[in-house]
């Protein structure tokens, strides 16, 4: 790699990446757009998508730094660079799993806003000071404000119970002086991963523009394709040839682990990277899995324990449909897992069906999709052993790989021992559903090509696994024979589709008892 090409790594300053010579993705065209034709935005994308970096592009902008600016498009279309008053509030750095860190970080802001315009604290109430603060920023520079807030969310997403409904109610009070005093901004910017709808951001400001799922802007946090290789030619080139690939073949790598996120419904819109993960695939000159290594929300675990249930279905699903109320509603009024998985990135735009407003979602790419199976695999299972699992699960990839379906079905044998146990009537039921929607969730987490009940002309097949050198077909059954397995694949021609395939063929039918709660049985036919 070129080492005077500075990767902007963890760098979410504007002016810092400007000023040290990083590598950015041009976005000012979209900043001039939004600065001039509207005045208060909300903005929801995924962690690590570019949104602090985009807030402080604001900051430059109406802090007039034109200087910052050179040679990218907003310096042709913007010609005045007017200086406003900027209060910008930030929560990213604070750690707000600690009690009384958001108290602690609001009064830091408004001290540091209290000094910068000479202002005498006379009230303890953060709404009161900061209405103070906006009146006074007018009055003594003669300008608009400009409130710029990163990660409105934050504080909430880290927090639960009667914390957050105190956080809730500063923040009802503390933004509620966007609708009251309007005339005083010129600007208002927020973003956040989430929607808390009993904020009054949401449910009292209704002149705030949700820029969420407006195609105008579905690219403006993300890299597109055309922008990674205007951008990242030379990177592009380091990384084929440090993993002895061809640049068609590295591009084809790069898609398939971080492309793949849509926030609009619209066609012809294209999707966008996850910058996060391509630059440190750059960087590192290795495709890793960075984005779901840098952390996990807390509310999205406290989704994954309280909502298990339904998620164990997620692997197995080739159709995840939803409607627009699922995508843009509240995670705490819709109490649906996919709410909060579509918004924090775990899950995209596939296709959209305007006939029924019905969303189409999936992973967005093979590092979300490989990253969040292992996050659910603890909580299906109901077993603190990930790093064990994970271990288990490498070894049987290996033994796809290598035609050992013994070795692979004595593991998966033990990985369904560790099935939860449903006591009631329907019992052998919810053991069935549980069965197979683990089984599903183990096959995908091998890494392999994986089809969950494949259709073909005479049925369905439970699920094939494919390797470069096997074709495997599953046939499972409940409480019953193995031979009515193996009988179900040859009835209905099951392996026909392979007929012509030079790899080799491994039927295989299984049983799953829910006495036991694992395999009873299983057999092996090849060819």
């Amino acid at each position: 790699m070129n080492e005077s090409r500075k990767l902007p790594i963890g760098i979410q300053s504007f002016e810092e990446l400007r000023t040290e010579g990083y590598l950015y993705v041009d976005k000012t065209d979209l900043v001039y757009k939004l600065v001039t034709e509207g005045k208060q935005y909300f903005l929801s994308r995924p962690r690590r998508f570019g949104k602090s970096l985009l807030t402080t592009t604001f900051q430059a902008y109406f802090e007039g730094k034109k200087d910052l600016f050179k040679g990218l498009a907003i310096e042709k279309l913007e010609t005045e660079w007017e200086e406003y008053p900027v209060l910008y509030l930030d929560f990213t750095g604070f750690n707000f799993n600690r009690p009384g860190t958001f108290e602690a970080a609001i009064n830091d802001h408004l001290e540091t806003w209290e000094k910068s315009f000479g202002i005498e604290k006379e009230s303890d109430l953060p709404e009161s000071r900061f209405r103070k603060i906006i009146r006074s920023a007018r009055e003594k520079t003669g300008k608009q404000v400009v409130l710029l807030v990163d990660e409105y969310d934050k504080p909430l997403l880290e927090t639960e119970g009667e914390e957050r409904e105190q956080i809730r109610s500063t923040l009802k009070g503390f933004f509620g002086n966007l609708k009251s005093m309007g005339h005083y901004f010129r600007f208002a910017w927020l973003t956040g991963i989430t929607k808390f709808a009993k904020v009054s951001i949401f449910s009292d400001l209704n002149q705030l523009n949700v820029l969420s799922m407006n195609k105008a802007y579905a690219t403006l946090c993300g890299i597109t394709q055309t922008e990674m290789e205007e951008t990242f030619g030379p990177e592009i080139d380091s990384l084929a040839a440090a993993k002895k690939l061809t640049r068609e073949a590295c591009l084809g790598k790069l898609r398939e682990m971080y492309d793949g996120y849509r926030f609009c419904e619209e066609e012809g819109i294209p999707g966008v990277y996850n910058p996060f993960s391509l630059i440190k695939a750059f960087s590192e000159e290795r495709f890793g899995r960075y984005w779901f290594g840098s952390g996990t929300p807390s509310l999205l675990v406290r989704a994954l324990q309280n909502n298990v249930d339904q998620l164990r279905e997620l692997p197995a699903q080739d159709k995840l449909a939803v409607n627009s109320d699922t995508l843009t509603s509240s995670y705490e009024d819709s109490n649906d897992p996919l709410t909060l998985l579509y918004q924090s990135g775990y899950l995209t735009i596939k296709a959209y069906d305007a006939r029924y407003d019905e969303f189409i979602l999936d992973y967005p790419n093979d590092e979300v999709r490989y990253g969040f199976l292992n996050a659910l695999f603890p909580f299906v299972t109901q077993t603190a052993e990930k790093d064990r699992k994970s271990l288990v699960i490498n070894e049987m990839s290996r033994n796809l790989e290598d035609g050992d379906a013994k070795s692979f079905m004595e593991k998966l044998q033990g990985l369904l021992a560790n099935l939860p146990y449903h006591e009631g009537p329907d019992a052998a039921l919810k053991s069935e559903s549980v069965f197979r929607n683990l089984v599903a969730s183990i096959f995908l987490l091998t890494g392999k090509f994986v089809h969950t009940e494949k259709h073909t002309s005479q049925g369905r097949i439970d699920s094939v696994v494919e390797t470069p050198e096997h074709v495997y077909l599953f046939e499972f059954k409940v409480d019953k024979p193995v031979e009515e397995a193996l009988e179900q694949m040859e009835r209905n021609g099951y392996a026909r589709s392979y007929a012509g395939d030079s790899r080799t063929l491994h039927k295989i039918g299984a049983v799953f008892s829910t006495q036991t709660r694992t395999l009873s049985d299983w057999r092996e036919v090849l060819g």
